[in-house]
């Protein structure tokens, strides 16, 4: 039989709530209560459950983590990389999925809270404010979002943007459309802020369109729109939609990149394997995880290191969807 934390507390005279304060709380005892406790549990081999270690230490051995749609694979790359970090710092997670709903978001991150020690908030939608009302329910850290005085982790995205004009630029390429992602979506934010100054620093003309839905079918009148625009090369907003986008241009009969190069962002594990492999920027996702993990629980601890922010640097991932502007168009 498993021995509870009840038979400790039998075996030393003592109440459950005692040998909770002598395990987690010492100073809070008698030093010959704490004696008497300690004795008891080692010589009855006491282990805490899950349930008596909350009870005693007042945490919960988890952590939570809300992300705007595990149907897109960069999210469900995130949370792989953030639970094998928590598994090993012992912990649990516990995993919310808003639909890239705003008020859904907030409903989760208010449930959650009372039920983890920390919370990750993953791409959030709703605004700094909102955000900053929420980081005062629990221990809370940001996951590629920056909101002043909150821990984050972030990917630069403008970097991976500007290597991407520069590529293109180097190709030929005088006229692109860009895709743009959600209209509240601070990672297109992202994207515009190196997009804009390097297309004028190499003298691209950028039309952008848009926004569309960072979603597979959205990448179909993106690609239209694209067209109608004259453009010789298209910056999708992410990989997702970039696919969506080269499977409209095969149904037009337009090659890539003989007739049109194409661009993606994040370097998903599709990116590789599409037809032809996908021209994108690789976000540092396993890294991104990990350093969540390491935020959130230091800031549940109360380190001073929990509310840093750390940017971590992305990489152009050239294959075979971009290619020298056709003759004469650039």
């Amino acid at each position: 039989m498993r021995v509870t934390i009840r038979d400790v507390a039998r075996r030393a005279e003592v109440s459950v709530a005692t040998v909770s304060r002598a395990l987690g709380s010492p100073d809070r005892v008698s030093e010959a209560t704490r004696d008497r406790v300690l004795a008891v549990v080692q010589e009855l081999g006491y282990r805490p459950s899950p349930a008596a270690r909350s009870l005693i230490t007042g945490k919960t051995g988890a952590i939570a983590i809300v992300v705007p749609d595990l149907g897109n694979p960069f999210f469900t790359g995130l949370l792989k990389s953030v639970q094998a970090r928590a598994r090993e710092t012992g912990h649990a997670v516990l995993v919310g999925d808003s639909d890239e709903d705003p008020a859904t978001e907030q409903e989760l991150v208010r449930t959650l809270a009372k039920q983890a020690d920390g919370l990750l908030l993953c791409s959030p939608g709703i605004d700094d404010a909102t955000i900053t009302d929420l980081a005062g329910l629990t221990p809370l850290a940001l996951l590629n979002r920056r909101v002043a005085g909150i821990g984050a982790t972030v990917m630069d995205s403008a970097g991976g943007m500007r290597e991407i004009v520069a590529h293109l630029a180097a190709l030929g390429h005088r006229r692109c459309a860009y895709l743009n992602g959600p209209a509240s979506s601070w990672s297109n934010h992202e994207r515009l802020r190196g997009l804009r100054p390097a297309a004028a620093h190499h003298g691209l003309e950028i039309v952008e369109l848009g926004p569309f839905a960072p979603r597979y079918e959205d990448g179909a009148p993106a690609a239209d729109q694209a067209l109608a625009a004259g453009v010789t090369a298209v910056l999708a907003y992410n990989d997702v939609m970039a696919l969506g986008a080269l499977a409209r241009l095969r149904e037009r009969g337009v090659d890539v990149p003989g007739e049109l190069s194409v661009t993606g962002f994040d370097d998903l594990v599709y990116a590789a394997v599409s037809a032809p492999p996908l021209t994108t920027v690789a976000m540092p996702l396993a890294e991104a995880g990990r350093h969540a993990v390491d935020l959130v629980l230091a800031h549940a601890s109360a380190d001073p290191a929990g509310r840093l922010v750390t940017e971590l640097p992305t990489r152009l991932v050239v294959r075979a969807t971009t290619a020298r502007v056709p003759g004469g168009l650039g």
